[in-house]
């Protein structure tokens, strides 16, 4: 019969960089029960953003909040789309060549 091992309770972190160095130095099996795995639903999960300052020609950020507008979604929202639209593609055709 197997002896049910004690499980480590999961520090607090500061930071994510904190919480990364934490990972990268334990043996993971001390903190989760592997012979009785959970199910999780991290369908919301959002990553982690960073706030910047981005300078922008005034015809151009008008332009956006009306496409926006059109669109139903915050300026912002789809200014990301956008960006990470032309990301993939900048990626997709630096990969290609």
């Amino acid at each position: 019969m197997k002896k049910n091992k004690e499980i480590k309770s999961i520090p607090k972190f500061k930071n994510e960089d904190e919480e990364r160095n934490f990972w990268d130095k334990v043996n993971r099996t001390e903190y989760f029960d592997v012979d009785n795995p959970i199910d999780m639903d991290l369908s919301q999960l959002k990553p982690t953003t960073e706030s910047i300052s981005l300078r922008l020609p005034g015809y151009m950020l008008r332009r956006i909040k009306e496409l926006a507008n059109a669109k139903d979604v915050p300026y912002q929202s789809l200014m990301k789309v956008y960006l990470a639209e032309r990301i993939e593609q900048e990626l997709q055709s630096s990969a290609s060549k």
